[in-house]
């Protein structure tokens, strides 16, 4: 959340709490008589990897489970069937731990991790996750650029990381194969966003199919999917514009760790206006990123970022920006 946050011009200067031991009992305690039920788990963990070890438990038991990572994440799965949990009432006990987690213990985020599945053999996440930031962050780009006129669509989960701060339209698509739909039509111009000025993106399955999973192959399957869509793209693009693809943190699928890597977040621009490519060269802030937006597209941007492109007005020549996350 705060690296997209970043993108869009605020730093986090102060971090928020994280649990490698799990949550505290007076954290735990009041929540659990709130929602009427015991838990499971609460320790940190790979999703699927927690599912597998305590799914049959959760079935039998029809207690939640429980789980963070290294990111402030208070992550709660449970089965879709109602007979056995249910996805409503799944989202019912986030928003209450939503509400009770406050300062110090102001998590980041909740997030409903619903599954599927007979055992362990079946167990499935789906696509009715669902995440609740703990409050909308502070003036964005995003919030300047609609304040300016500009009309910002948002697809995947973008508008949730914002709390639907500065977004004119969205598409709350689950997976990549519809958030690329959606991408294709709004640069067809048959769809929703095809008239704004700025498309936000994020497509989460690099990182949550297959990063955390450390499944390099999949990972690798992946990437050559999206770059079949990318010069799909290529042709679709009008005269002024910009293409931009980075990454909110690193997620390397070959190191040990399950949890999110410390490599740098790659930053690729492309499109007509730019004639002759260059190296950026490492960058101090995500914030160059948003603060590139809002020169590209002529708006005064926020104070934190320098933008690495000018006007859209400018020679083509001239032209280093960014144009959709």
């Amino acid at each position: 959340m705060t690296g997209h946050w970043e993108m869009m011009g605020v730093y986090t200067e102060i971090p928020f709490p994280t649990y490698p031991r799990g949550f505290p009992t007076d954290i735990m305690h009041p929540w659990e008589e709130r929602i009427g039920v015991r838990t499971l788990g609460n320790y940190p963990a790979s999703g699927t990897q927690i599912i597998q070890q305590l799914g049959e438990i959760h079935l039998e038991t029809g207690c939640p489970i429980v789980y963070t990572s290294a990111d402030s994440v208070f992550q709660v799965a449970a089965h879709e069937d109602p007979c056995i949990f249910g996805l409503e009432r799944l989202y019912e006990i986030c928003e209450a731990a939503r509400e009770m987690l406050v300062p110090p213990h102001h998590v980041g985020r909740v997030i409903a991790r619903p599954f599927i599945g007979t055992g362990p053999e079946n167990f499935q996440r789906t696509e009715n996750r669902r995440d609740d930031p703990l409050l909308p962050p502070p003036d964005t780009v995003l919030d300047i650029l609609t304040g300016q006129g500009k009309k910002v669509h948002a697809i995947g989960k973008i508008s949730e990381i914002f709390s639907g701060r500065g977004v004119t339209t969205s598409e709350p698509t689950t997976n990549n194969p519809d958030h690329i739909a959606a991408l294709r039509r709004a640069l067809r111009g048959d769809g929703p966003g095809s008239d704004a000025d700025f498309v936000f993106a994020n497509l989460e399955d690099f990182d949550m199919l297959y990063g955390h999973r450390n499944d390099s192959a999949g990972f690798a399957r992946l990437l050559s999917e999206f770059d079949t869509f990318v010069g799909e793209m290529l042709p679709m693009l009008g005269p002024g514009d910009l293409v931009g693809i980075t990454a909110d943190h690193g997620n390397d699928p070959t190191t040990p760790s399950t949890d999110h890597s410390r490599e740098y977040a790659p930053l690729l621009l492309f499109g007509p206006p730019i004639s002759q490519p260059r190296r950026l060269g490492l960058r101090a802030t995500f914030a160059d990123w948003g603060a590139s937006v809002c020169a590209w597209l002529g708006v005064p941007g926020l104070t934190l970022g320098e933008p690495f492109v000018s006007s859209s007005s400018s020679p083509a020549g001239d032209a280093r920006p960014a144009g959709e996350g």
